[in-house]
């Protein structure tokens, strides 16, 4: 009982970050409903861009490759590689939403250094990166877990349960809250670096002349690279854990 209470709490709060503002936002009311229109309207830019990118990459193959479609081919051997690397020889199926998620929050990090979103006024609030928003890196962390979920139990079925009793069930408690921990951690670590990069550079440009915030931008660059690639890792890291039953 304790367990399935302590549960409960933890989904509660885990619902309760959507609530989490930081800042002013400018919302549309549809109905009965208020829609974060900041997150939508920059997830909507970076999506343009992704299905831009790809109808260009697929639109006329050649046999022997130019420098975009090199590009494109390496981006998606990158993907390969990182995919069946965590979830093993089965990786195949996984490999689109992996290379879905790499690239939506690779795409979404770097739109918050390098398109000018404070040009564009809004009667509330300002337009950053999606991934600057604790309701975007939520949703990416529940999706992980229930793609996490859905491998395990297509594989496994109901034995997939099975590895809350493992290697004791003295560990149930542990095993449980450790699948809540997981979204958590996933979301709380993306948006906690993605806002405090953009932070560090707005208060540097107010601070001193455009020239010293330059290096810090190429580091955040950098730095939002690499949090693309831990959240991907981790996502099919968790795939493959569920796949295969051993922690």
């Amino acid at each position: 009982m304790n367990v399935l209470l302590c549960s409960i709490k933890t989904l509660k709060g885990l619902y309760d970050i959507s609530g989490v503002e930081v800042g002013q936002h400018f919302y549309w009311q549809i109905g009965s409903f208020q829609v974060h229109a900041q997150v939508l309207i920059t997830s909507w830019v970076v999506i343009a861009i992704l299905l831009g990118s790809a109808i260009i990459a697929v639109r006329n193959p050649q046999t022997i490759p130019t420098d975009g479609q090199n590009f494109f081919e390496y981006v998606l051997e990158f993907i390969r590689d990182v995919s069946k690397t965590q979830i093993g020889e089965e990786y195949g199926p996984w490999v689109p939403f992996i290379g879905t998620m790499f690239l939506f929050i690779f795409v979404s990090n770097w739109s918050g250094a390098l398109l000018p979103w404070k040009l564009i006024q809004l009667p509330h609030g300002e337009l950053a990166a999606p991934t600057n928003d604790i309701n975007t890196t939520v949703a990416l962390a529940l999706l992980t877990s229930v793609a996490y979920f859905y491998a395990g139990l297509t594989k496994k079925g109901l034995g997939y349960f099975g590895k809350y009793i493992q290697p004791t069930p003295i560990l149930l408690p542990i095993n449980i809250l450790e699948d809540f921990t997981k979204p958590l951690s996933l979301s709380f670590r993306l948006f906690g670096n993605i806002l405090a990069d953009e932070l560090v550079v707005v208060v540097l440009v107010s601070l001193v002349p455009l020239v010293v915030p330059i290096p810090v931008m190429f580091l955040g660059l950098f730095t939002s690279g690499i949090q693309a690639l831990i959240f991907a890792t981790l996502a099919a890291a968790y795939i493959g854990e569920s796949m295969e039953g051993h922690h």
